[in-house]
């Protein structure tokens, strides 16, 4: 394994709201996204969703709250809560989970990721 750097990384690809694998470890998938605007209600009902902001504002609507998170900020989403996330313009975020974990739960939209259109960079 070499090292990641994550920078780099982010400068690879330009869709929004299509998670890239970066790494996997112990069957946690370590994905990096960028987004504006809104994704979709879901959730996970087997698996928690660990988010990390790198740059903008990610929020995390629940339907109890929301959660603002900046850069250097992360938040895990717990299985089972339905959330949206939302995004300031060209936000850069990661997210940790496993890889049994469904892009958008079991909400499918035209935006949704399969886990075989998922791409490694």
């Amino acid at each position: 394994m070499n090292k990641i750097n994550i920078a780099e990384k982010f400068t690879l690809f330009t869709e929004e709201w299509t998670p890239k694998v970066i790494a996997e470890s112990n069957g946690q998938l370590v994905k990096i996204a960028k987004g504006s605007g809104e994704l979709v209600w879901h959730k996970h009902d087997h698996e928690d969703e660990l988010f990390i902001v790198f740059k903008g504002q990610l929020t995390l609507q629940l339907r109890t709250e929301d959660i603002v998170l900046n850069a250097g900020e992360m938040y895990v989403v717990t299985k089972g809560i339905e959330h949206c996330p939302k995004a300031e313009p060209d936000t850069h975020f990661m997210m940790i989970e496993p890889s049994s974990t469904a892009h958008t739960g079991e909400t499918v939209s035209e935006i949704t990721v399969s886990s075989e259109q998922q791409e490694r960079i």
